[in-house]
């Protein structure tokens, strides 16, 4: 490469570099009001986007909910909630449509609620049989290496 190639590389270079210069200046200014207006549009989209999603991710159809909702009323469900009662409906006996007894724990009076005391924790059944055998193991190894 010979000094005037080298001479027009360098001249090349420097009128690519006014040019960029020259269009950075020309660039308008940052305007941050309208990128937080754009960046708060995008959150919203993402938002409704995200909520549409969800709103699929039911794993019941509309025909599902309006069936459990014929079997038994959301009322029905407020009030036995409330109540602790089941409506009563014609046809009915009294004995199978009334709770006797509602509890936070749930289910009748007489039942225990399957909790039981706690004890202490210890070694299970049998461990001292397995450390007997491994610290008559580890005297017979001893003995052999002697």
């Amino acid at each position: 490469m010979t000094n005037k190639d080298t001479a027009q590389q360098i001249e090349e270079l420097q009128r690519q570099l006014a040019e960029l210069q020259g269009a950075v200046k020309a660039s308008a200014p940052l305007d941050y009001e309208k990128m937080q207006r754009e960046a708060a549009a995008f959150d919203d989209e993402m938002r409704a986007l995200s909520e549409r999603r969800m709103a699929h991710a039911a794993p019941f159809t509309r025909e599902d909910l309006r069936a459990m909702e014929a079997a038994c009323p959301t009322s029905a469900v407020k009030d036995i909630v409330a109540k602790g009662a089941i409506p009563e409906r014609s046809g009915m006996s009294p004995s199978s449509s009334q709770i006797t007894s509602v509890r936070p724990g749930g289910g009748p009076a007489n039942v225990p609620s399957g909790w039981i005391e706690p004890r202490p924790l210890t070694n299970p059944p049998g461990t001292n049989w397995v450390d007997a055998i491994a610290i008559a193991d580890d005297i017979r190894q001893r003995k052999s290496k002697a």
